[in-house]
């Protein structure tokens, strides 16, 4: 059969999507414990999906320079990464939702997503120190500067309970709820 070769670099593509995969674990594993509605499997699927995409690039190149004059085809690698993550952004607006007019929710897992896909773009280009210290970034991203922004934001509600108009349209007037704090 012609069409099933062996061949190492089928191998070394696998490997590669199976370590973008578990990358993208490493982040889908943040968003389930946010209750968040791309996770684990998604985040796996986006970051695995690009490696195996950007590398499947290289493939067809090599394919077709074998069977075309390689003067007639050019190849732009840029543009496949483009239509990657394209492709991946339609799935991360999926999970954007609008609340109200003041409250969206989903932009920081569309984010992720989005981040994952460039994980799995650097997986397949052999940046793997790259693809690991960019997931740590994420982590840090999402679990310590979360944090950092629930503490932001209980402050700014603590302050605007303690503004006087707040406490006149609570029907509270006390001293105490008078003065801005600190």
């Amino acid at each position: 059969m012609e069409y099933i070769k062996f061949d190492p670099l089928q191998l070394r593509i696998l490997a590669y999507v199976g370590i973008s995969m578990v990358l993208g674990a490493v982040i889908g594993i943040d968003r389930e414990f946010a209750d968040k509605p791309a996770g684990l499997r998604t985040h796996m699927l986006v970051a695995g999906a690009a490696t195996l995409l950007v590398d499947l690039s290289d493939v067809i190149v090599s394919h077709f320079y074998t069977h075309v004059d390689p003067e007639i085809l050019t190849a732009n690698p840029v543009r496949i990464m483009q239509a990657v993550i394209t492709g991946v952004s339609f799935l991360g607006a999926g999970t954007i939702i609008r609340r109200s007019s003041t409250q969206i929710e989903g932009l920081t897992t569309a984010a992720s997503i989005l981040f994952a896909t460039a994980i799995g773009i650097a997986v397949a280009l052999s940046q793997l120190v790259l693809a690991i210290g960019a997931t740590l970034i994420v982590l840090v991203t999402l679990r310590v500067v979360g944090g950092l922004e629930i503490w932001i934001l209980q402050k700014k509600e603590g302050r605007q309970l303690a503004h006087p108009k707040e406490s006149f349209v609570n029907g509270t007037t006390s001293d105490k709820d008078e003065k801005p704090s600190d």
